[in-house]
């Protein structure tokens, strides 16, 4: 199958990107900025363009038989402005479906648009989100384009982890250089958890939605429900760090409370689908095995001189 994945220079992307070219797929990734150097990712060919801006126009993706739109917007990418709002919700809820609707006239057969889990986890967490309604309008709005001879399927996950060599990772790195003593930080973990979900498991997810996804289905996808403190620790462990983190209800420098969209304290409880798991064919009980690769893939970008 020929494959475009869009955002296939990010974490998610790059790893699906991966996982598919060594399931046989021809692979073509598509982002704003090129791969690093030096990374798998640099071997793919590359097609540079801002679907925010309407630059993946139908011409442009005439030829692939699937698409896997592992891009969208958050806070990381949306100023602290007036215009946040307007600004995420141009990005995910406009731009998203805009861009199936060009693939589906580019004649592309199946799509598989990877989303959030919390708007069908914890969808009383949307009202009150700007973020989290814009995500979940990405998902309608990206199905609803959906017809004969053009399947849309969502694939929406929990809380991430993994990694791939060379690549830097903003949320995950910054819990290697904690557990391996790079940063000083207290030895504690907040309160709350949530499921989480390896980058390898989703993966796999993402090709069991491409070859035998239900076409206008939204799959809630997740592996293990972790507290914050059990989910931390897996990185001291990996590192071979003996400190044990206690879970105390306070703000913590290293795991911020805006990486909690429930809020501190609070927890993501769900558990997948069985049947819906089983279709999709991807893996249970890997978050440890994604914390050693996002690990691994910290120490490839963290090598000390000497």
């Amino acid at each position: 199958m020929r494959i475009l994945v869009v955002g296939g220079t990010g974490a998610l992307g790059a790893h699906a990107a991966c996982y598919l070219d060594a399931k046989g797929h021809e692979i073509t990734i598509a982002s704003r900025n090129p791969p690093l150097e030096k990374t798998r990712m640099a071997s793919f060919p590359f097609l540079h363009g801002d679907y925010v801006k309407g630059d993946f126009t139908s011409d442009r993706l005439r030829g692939f038989d699937a698409v896997v739109f592992a891009a969208g917007n958050d806070m990381r990418h949306i100023s602290f402005s007036k215009n946040a709002e307007q600004l995420l919700l141009r990005a995910n809820a406009e731009g998203i479906p805009s861009f199936a609707r060009a693939a589906r006239k580019a004649g592309v057969k199946r799509m598989v648009q990877i989303g959030s889990a919390y708007p069908q986890s914890t969808p009383d967490l949307v009202q009150d989100s700007v973020y989290l309604r814009s995500r979940l309008l990405a998902c309608e709005g990206a199905r609803a384009e959906g017809r004969a001879g053009f399947d849309v399927i969502s694939v929406n996950p929990s809380f991430m982890v993994g990694g791939l060599p060379g690549m830097p990772s903003y949320m995950l790195d910054p819990y290697g250089e904690w557990a391996t003593g790079m940063i000083e930080a207290p030895f504690f973990a907040p309160t709350g958890g949530s499921n989480f979900m390896s980058y390898s498991s989703l993966s796999q997810a993402i090709e069991g939605a491409l070859l035998r996804g239900e076409p206008g289905k939204a799959y809630l996808v997740g592996d293990e429900t972790l507290s914050f403190a059990d989910y931390l620790n897996l990185f001291f462990e990996a590192v071979g760090n003996p400190v044990r983190l206690e879970a105390r209800d306070e703000a913590h420098p290293v795991f911020p409370d805006e990486m909690m969209v429930q809020g501190r304290g609070n927890w993501i409880l769900y558990e997948p689908d069985a049947d819906e798991a089983a279709l999709l064919g991807y893996k249970r009980n890997d978050v440890a095995n994604g914390v050693a690769e996002a690990v691994a893939a910290f120490r490839t970008t963290h090598v000390k001189a000497g």
